[in-house]
């Protein structure tokens, strides 16, 4: 939208650089919160249900957990951290397959103390290696979440909670309030806990049905203008036809800092070894390479041949961030070309389709063990692959930019992309006619001064 609105002005008002950028920066800091609905996952959230599966003296016993259901976006390392405000004066006897950040101050209690003593606790889920006497079924795999199309079987997390001064019926029970999800920063939003069916559960014979005494679920949805001030990735682009290579917008993500020293990382310094942390450990705060446009993740996309009935792409990602390695990343693409992908190579590939009737987006992302990972920045902080489309007569063309994506989502957050009247144009035919007329006017010159020097 904001790329349009930046056409759109140069367009009509030829506007300045500057006027441009402040235009920029405007429109992306119009946004609300309420603009958390993302187009390409229009039903996607991260869901929180907790079931009651039983009472004790003074409370109960319950399995929470947390389903991604978001298609392409999930949670890396450090994780997600689940908080909530207890609705009376409860407490939490003991945990298995989590733990809470904070004790609380549980001076009350004489002989056995309770894990928690809260009013409003933080929950993190345990590390992989965990004892297997305090694991549950889907825990301890450090909060990390993987998004539902890249692997729904480890999209879910779970833990179980004892919970002692609450309620013993469904009557007496108090639903907890006021429910967050950092995941591992802000950027979701949390309604108010709704009490629905109990679970039901097959047993593992399949012969039997049992259900959780009391189930509640709280619905979680993400928004890229809650989770950070700047965007976290841009797009540049190239085609073999025009030697213009359209670099990202500059200041896409931010501008240099000039008078802060330190805010970015040269990578011709000589002592850039001791500034880049030792590969491996991640930080949440991103330290980036020096660059235009001081993005963590550029995606290139480079037009690369043209055959009779195909035509070939070259998609490259690389990281600038000098603390973070991306495990388990994904790219979403919306081309209206990708209803006809014959081949992709080194990447997986699966049809998105939240348009229903319309097949122009594709989420890509690593093969396992392979180039799951991108490295933090350096010469192996870069993933590629090559796309192969048969053209569709009815719409293939390289004019007017058709060949470039409309959309590109890094991580399962939009990619600033160069305005489009900057993209890489064909050669139009008046360009030819002016080479080809200066061409015969120079030739003729040179051979009259040839004659007349002759003479």
């Amino acid at each position: 939208m904001s790329n349009l609105f930046l056409f759109i002005a140069r367009s009509f008002f030829n506007l300045s650089s500057f006027s441009v950028l402040l235009l920029f920066l405007l429109s992306f800091s119009s946004f609300t919160a309420t603009e958390a609905y993302d187009p390409l996952d229009p039903n996607g959230n991260i869901t929180i249900k907790w079931d009651i599966m039983s009472w004790t003296a003074d409370g109960y016993v319950a399995v929470v957990t947390i389903f991604n259901f978001q298609q392409y976006r999930h949670i890396q390392a450090p994780g997600w951290t689940l908080g909530w405000k207890w609705s009376k004066k409860e407490v939490i006897w003991s945990m298995m397959g989590g733990q809470t950040t904070e004790q609380g101050d549980c001076s009350r209690f004489k002989g056995n103390i309770p894990h928690c003593c809260k009013k409003d606790p933080t929950v993190v889920d345990l590390l992989p290696g965990t004892p297997y006497n305090q694991q549950i079924a889907n825990c301890c795999k450090g909060g990390v979440l993987n998004s539902w199309v890249q692997d729904s079987a480890t999209a879910a997390s779970s833990f179980q909670v004892s919970v002692g001064q609450a309620g013993t019926t469904n009557k007496t029970v108090r639903v907890p309030k006021n429910f967050t999800l950092k995941a591992p920063g802000p950027g979701y939003t949390c309604g108010p806990a709704k009490i629905v069916k109990p679970s039901r559960f097959v047993t593992a014979d399949k012969r039997r049905v049992t259900q959780a005494l009391m189930t509640w679920n709280v619905t979680c949805t993400y928004s890229q203008f809650l989770a950070q001030k700047t965007p976290t990735c841009c797009v540049s682009l190239s085609s073999f036809y025009n030697e213009t290579i359209v670099p990202c917008p500059q200041c896409a993500c931010g501008c240099q800092n000039t008078s802060q020293p330190g805010s970015c990382v040269d990578p011709k310094a000589p002592h850039i070894a001791s500034v880049v942390p030792s590969t491996g450990k991640n930080n949440y705060a991103p330290l980036v390479q020096c660059t235009s446009h001081m993005c963590p993740v550029r995606v290139h996309w480079h037009v690369k041949l043209n055959y009779k009935e195909y035509w070939r792409v070259k998609v490259t990602i690389t990281n600038f961030n000098y603390n973070m390695n991306y495990t388990q990343w994904n790219l979403v693409v919306q081309h209206p070309n990708f209803d006809n992908l014959t081949q992709i190579f080194s990447f997986n590939y699966k049809s998105l389709t939240p348009y229903t009737a319309i097949n122009d987006t594709a989420m890509l992302w690593g093969v396992k063990f392979y180039n799951d990972l991108l490295s933090q920045a350096g010469q192996l902080g870069n993933v590629q692959s090559e796309l192969l489309f048969r053209k569709d007569k009815a719409t293939f063309t390289f004019e007017k930019g058709w060949a470039f994506p409309r959309r590109i989502y890094f991580n399962g957050d939009n990619c600033v992309m160069p305005p489009p009247d900057a993209y890489p144009w064909l050669p139009n035919g008046s360009s030819h006619q002016l080479i080809s007329t200066l061409s015969l006017l120079t030739t003729l010159l040179a051979a009259m001064a040839f004659l007349l020097g002759y003479a």
